[in-house]
C-alpha cells in the first residue's frame, strides 16, 4: 500500500519479465486479462455500504470487460475473514477485496492476532471515500448546532452517545469531543448501527454518530438532528457545518474514512493499473453516482497515485487515535 511496496511489486514484476521466453503461456494468459470471471470478497455483510459498493462498481465495470464479477460476502472480524481468504488468493486480478479503513489500519492495534499484515500481503489500488458521518443529537436535547449539544452535555448528569463499534470513527470522535471541551460523554457501543438509530429514536441515547443513510429514518421522523458532519459538508445536508467550521481542532474530525478496492501482493503492476483505470472510469457512471447520492457521498473512486498519498497520509493519524481510546485488543 504504500509506495515503497509498490515499488517492490513494480520491481518484482519487471524481474519476472526477464524470463518471458520461458513463461510464454503466463504471459500469454496475463496479456489476455481478464479472460474468466472475476472473484470480488466483499468484508462486510450484504445489503451495507461495502457490500453497495462492490456490487455497483463489479457491475459497471463487468459490463465493461464482458466478464462476470461476483461478489461474495464474507463477514467477520472487523474484515479479517475476507482479508485472509484474498490473502491466500492467487496474485493474478482475478480476486479482488471490498473493505474498510478498519480491516486496512485500525484492526492491527484492535486484534491481538491479526492473521494478515495489510502494508505487505495487499496492494490498495483505490480508496472510495465513504462521505461525512453525521453527529445526531436526539430530539430530547433540543440542540440544533455543535455548541448547543456541547452546552447540553455540560448540564446533564449523564450523557451517552451511540457508536457502530469499539475502536470506530464513531468512538474516536466522542473521546475528542470529551478531550477538547472537558465532557464526560458516555461512548455506547453497538454491533452495527440499526439498533443504535433504534435507541435515538426511542430516546434512550442522548445521540450517535454514524452513516447518513441508517439515520435517515432517524432525521426524517423528527427524533434527531444533526448538529454537526465529519471532514466535508454532506452533500444530502447541506446546512449542517462540519466539525471543523463549529471549532473543534482534533485531525479525527478531518480524516477520510473509506471503502477501498484492494488485490493480493505480487499482482502484475500492468493489471494492478488496468484494475485501477476501471474504478476511476466506473466511478463517473450514472449508475455508481446514483448509488453514491443515497450515502450522501460526492467523492468516487480516486487513482492509485492518490489513493497511496491519501492512505500514507492519513494512516499514523488513525493509528495515533484508535492507540489513546486504551483498548485491550481482542
Amino acid at each position: 500500500m504504500s509506495f515503497d511496496f509498490t515499488r517492490r511489486n513494480f520491481l518484482a514484476t519487471g524481474a519476472a519479465a526477464a524470463t518471458l521466453p520461458i513463461l510464454g503461456t503466463q504471459a500469454s494468459a496475463q496479456a489476455g486479462w481478464p479472460n474468466k470471471p472475476i472473484r470480488v470478497i466483499a468484508g462486510y455483510p450484504a445489503g451495507g455500504q461495502t457490500d453497495l459498493f462492490a456490487r455497483t462498481y463489479g457491475d459497471v465495470i463487468s459490463k465493461k470487460l464482458g466478464q462476470p464479477i461476483v461478489v461474495e460476502n464474507k463477514a467477520g472480524a472487523g474484515g479479517t475473514v475476507a482479508a485472509l481468504e484474498v490473502k491466500r488468493a492467487a496474485p493474478d486480478g482475478y480476486t479482488w477485496q471490498f473493505t474498510i479503513s478498519t480491516t486496512l489500519i485500525m484492526n492491527r492495534v484492535l486484534l491481538k492476532d491479526v492473521p494478515y499484515d495489510a502494508d505487505k500481503d495487499f496492494i490498495l489500488i483505490s480508496i472510495m471515500p465513504s462521505g461525512s458521518l453525521p453527529l445526531v443529537a436526539s430530539a430530547k436535547t433540543g440542540a440544533k448546532t455543535l455548541k448547543e449539544f456541547i452546552d447540553y452535555c455540560r448540564k446533564t448528569e449523564r450523557v451517552s452517545v451511540g457508536t457502530y463499534a469499539a475502536g470506530s470513527y464513531a468512538h474516536m470522535a466522542v473521546a475528542e469531543l470529551n478531550k477538547q471541551y472537558g465532557l464526560k460523554i458516555e461512548p455506547v457501543h453497538y454491533r452495527g448501527e440499526s439498533p443504535m438509530w433504534a435507541d435515538v429514536a426511542g430516546q434512550t441515547l442522548d445521540g450517535a454518530v454514524g452513516s447518513y443513510g441508517a439515520a435517515q429514518a432517524v432525521l426524517q421522523g423528527g427524533r434527531g438532528q444533526a448538529v454537526a458532519v465529519s471532514r466535508r459538508r454532506n452533500p444530502l445536508l447541506p446546512d449542517v457545518p462540519t466539525f471543523k467550521e463549529q471549532g473543534t481542532t482534533s485531525k479525527c474530525f478531518e480524516l477520510t474514512g473509506f471503502q477501498s478496492c484492494s488485490v493480493p501482493a505480487g499482482t502484475p503492476i500492468e493489471i494492478v493499473k488496468q484494475i485501477s483505470n476501471l474504478l476511476v472510469e466506473a466511478g463517473k457512471s450514472d449508475k455508481v453516482q446514483e448509488m453514491m447520492k443515497t450515502f450522501g457521498v460526492d467523492e468516487a473512486a480516486m487513482t492509485f497515485d492518490e489513493t497511496q498519498k491519501l492512505y500514507n497520509d492519513e494512516k499514523p493519524i488513525w493509528l495515533e487515535l484508535v492507540k489513546s481510546l486504551g483498548l485491550e485488543p481482542t
